[in-house]
């Protein structure tokens, strides 16, 4: 059984104990996140797709950690004008790990 999920504006394709990382979610190591932007739900022999969501569907998984990821570089230059401007960035992105796929 597999689910395609909606969360921090991506989608992700889970099946049960699949560790994934997302955009950052207001849970500390150790809670349960239950996902309910289900848009598709398949158990092999019948699939259920959503309009847009599938009613009734969920997504249970654990947190495993709170982390941040690799430091990505931004720099912008204009030839010949004297601009040129360098940031760094790091997204804040939490793991997780699927417990249980609810099927409507």
């Amino acid at each position: 059984m597999f689910a395609v999920i909606r969360t921090g504006g991506k989608q992700y394709k889970v099946q049960k104990d699949d560790k994934f990382e997302v955009e950052k979610l207001e849970a500390e190591a150790g809670d349960s996140v239950t996902l309910e932007d289900v848009l598709f739900v398949s158990d092999g022999k019948k699939a259920t797709v959503g309009e847009p969501v599938v009613k009734g569907a969920s997504v249970v998984a654990k947190v495993l950690e709170q982390k941040r990821g690799p430091k990505i570089t931004i720099f912008k230059k204009k030839r010949r004008q004297n601009y040129r401007r360098k940031k760094g960035h790091r997204q804040e992105l939490t793991l997780l790990q699927v417990t249980d796929i609810k099927a409507a």
